[in-house]
């Protein structure tokens, strides 16, 4: 993907910004799908609008979160992780907001144990992103969720483990079809390593505490977002569909009404 130097200092700068926007103390890659302050660009000289939707790692929240939570006005939240992953850390209950759950497979913890080099965990961390757009499983689920967010109600939250994979993915779509440069969204997924470094050193530290210091460089290549995962998707997509609205309309089976509606509560 090639960068226009002004735009991708615009991109980088957006990206610095989210530490200004409203942030959970107990969900450190909690932000607003919009992006900061008036939210990002778009290229017809728009902007995405705040306050619509939200992206989250998962809601582990103290009482105060809670009740921020609950002060947005959420809806409905939506929760991108598999069953196994709910039953262990269930999500906080949100007053006002209906939870439903769209299970994507996100990273398999038997292969984790596995990984012995930053090479193999690069493989894994590829292949799951291009199974969000090969696998029928994944793209039913996304496109359940996607239908749920088009519904002309308030503001929606949804989320995955870390939020960075299933979550950022789901994101980069929203952005695109808001119409946001691809620079930006790029920009917005990378935030992720910036928003979420104190849970990252968190689990590093126990790597390198029970397994040894040797593997902590394997580990870290899965708790970052890359550039290059994100690729892999978006190769997926023009290998199997051409183009992101065939994925969205074919893959996902979205309706153009689903689409619209979904630009329209981004940037009407």
């Amino acid at each position: 993907m090639t960068r226009e130097p002004d735009a991708e200092r615009e991109a980088g700068s957006d990206a610095g910004l989210a530490r200004e926007l409203f942030r959970l103390a107990s969900a450190d890659n909690f932000r607003d799908v919009a992006g900061p302050g008036a939210g990002y660009p778009t290229v017809d000289g728009g902007r995405v609008r705040p306050g619509v939707f939200y992206r989250s790692n998962e809601l582990q929240l103290t009482d105060e979160d809670v009740l921020s939570l609950t002060g947005l006005g959420l809806t409905r939240i939506h929760d991108l992780r598999v069953a196994e992953e709910t039953g262990a850390h269930p999500d906080a209950v949100v007053p006002g907001a209906t939870w439903h759950g769209f299970p994507v497979l996100g990273i398999p913890m038997e292969e984790i144990a596995s990984l012995g080099s930053p090479e193999a965990a690069i493989d894994m961390m590829e292949r799951i992103y291009a199974g969000f757009v090969a696998d029928p499983d994944c793209r039913a689920a996304f496109g359940a969720m996607f239908e749920q967010l088009a519904e002309p109600d308030g503001p929606q939250l949804f989320h995955c483990t870390a939020g960075k994979d299933r979550t950022g993915w789901a994101a980069a779509l929203l952005l695109h079809l808001a119409g946001v440069p691809e620079e930006i969204v790029l920009a917005d997924y990378l935030a992720t390593n910036e928003l979420a470094t104190s849970s990252r050193a968190t689990y590093l530290e126990i790597v390198s505490s029970a397994m040894g210091e040797h593997l902590v460089e394997t580990y870290e290549r899965v708790l970052v977002a890359d550039e290059a995962y994100l690729g892999q998707a978006y190769f997926a997509v023009a290998a199997s569909y051409g183009s992101l609205h065939a994925y969205l309309t074919e893959g996902l089976g979205l309706g153009e009404g689903a689409l619209a509606s979904l630009r329209a509560k981004l940037t009407g």
